[in-house]
């Protein structure tokens, strides 16, 4: 059911923005421009916590900067330090009006010891429910699942001990989010935690792209890919392998998403990749092709359209089934003419090997002089 939020119509929960950091600011700022989009374009409020940032009060004049070029209509910033801050009403006041909910990158356990089990945390879930786009880059994208990675090794080999979990808000159910994923190498502390807990989906999201969730299907904007572990039916040896030992993976299920990419979290499957037209454009594209084929059957007959050039070939055989009945006009002179023909060529024709000479005669070989003929042989009996 749609309702009014400020301005802005919003129906059921609104869209998840894990960003893998580094996103473009400077250029084209794509994967900014679609949460500015999903946050309402010209009357967005958006709400930008900078808490993970060691950086000062510039981390926030810098998205609020990037914001309000992109067109939204309200930018502010609201950075708990503590627990105690995020239990602050004063905190907490500007998330209720929020159309989008930015959280910036850096300690990841900061923001987890933060946010999560606070009523800062509470209001971030409770903006999400009422349609209000809440997103983050690199550690901001990690709290947005239920379980989100605080620190942890990189490499492409999953091992034991190699990642720590912490509590994240749980917006994004049964999944482990990782970021700056192939930029760093985090394959290796991604899978392993999936091996670890097969249940969950690891999703792990390169710089500059964003894996955008909406209900149960994750879309991919941006210029790198979204990498997916399913270990749904994985078989390892995480539940002994000893401390830094390497981990035993077998049988899990690998997707690499790029841009336009598709996913259904539920089910575990693609969905659809490249750019999906809509259905009338469909329509009109099946109707293009079946002219265009058409028009190469006229080509094709130079000129002449099919159905004329096949009423053509039916004509011309009846005439000649009709000539050759009994009784027609031109059956006779057809047949006369047949005749003449044979009779003629039987007449200039040399006697084959195979035909009986009469007695005496000999073969010779025939003159050849085009002008007068072959000559008669003029040997004598």
């Amino acid at each position: 059911m749609s309702e009014q939020q400020g301005g802005v119509t919003t129906s059921g929960p609104g869209a998840l923005f894990a960003i893998g950091g580094a996103e473009d600011k400077l250029k084209k700022r794509l994967v900014l421009q679609e949460f500015v989009e999903a946050a309402g374009g010209p009357k967005a409020r958006i709400v930008i916590v900078p808490t993970a940032s060691a950086l000062g009060p510039d981390v926030i004049d810098v998205y609020s900067a990037l914001f309000a070029a992109l067109g939204a209509a309200s930018v502010v910033g609201v950075r708990p330090e503590n627990r105690e801050d995020a239990d602050d009403p004063a905190f907490i006041e500007p998330l209720t009006e929020a159309t989008g909910i930015f959280m910036t990158g850096g300690n990841q356990l900061k923001l987890s010891g933060v946010v999560t089990g606070t009523a800062f945390g509470q209001a971030v879930t409770a903006a999400h429910a009422r349609g209000a786009a809440v997103g983050g880059t690199s550690a901001g994208a990690s709290i947005l699942a239920e379980h989100m990675i605080a620190f942890g090794r990189s490499g492409a080999t999953p091992r034991q001990r190699m990642s720590q979990l912490a509590g994240g808000l749980g917006l994004v159910q049964g999944a482990i989010v990782d970021q700056h994923f192939a930029q760093r190498n985090r394959y290796g502390r991604l899978l392993s935690l999936v091996a670890q807990s097969p249940g969950l989906l690891g999703i792990g999201v390169d710089e500059d792209t964003a894996a955008v969730v909406r209900g149960s299907h994750l879309e991919v904007v941006g210029r790198g890919a979204v990498t997916i572990f399913d270990g749904s039916r994985i078989t390892s040896n995480a539940h002994y392998a000893s401390r830094s030992e390497a981990i035993l993976a077998s049988g899990v299920v690998l997707h690499v998403l790029p841009a336009t990419a598709t996913f259904d979290l539920k089910a575990r499957v693609l969905l659809s990749y490249g750019p999906q037209p809509p259905a009338e454009e469909i329509a009109s594209i099946e109707a293009a092709e079946a002219d265009l084929r058409k028009l190469a059957k006229e080509i094709a007959a130079e000129g002449v359209s099919p159905a004329y050039y096949a009423e053509r070939k039916r004509r011309a055989g009846r005439r000649t089934a009709k000539a050759g009945e009994p009784g027609s006009k031109t059956a006779a002179p057809r047949k006369a003419a047949v005749k003449k023909a044979r009779s003629s060529a039987a007449s200039q024709s040399r006697p084959e090997a195979t035909e009986p000479l009469s007695a005496g005669a000999e073969l010779s070989r025939p003159d050849t002089d085009a002008a007068t003929g072959p000559q008669p042989d003029s040997g004598n009996a």
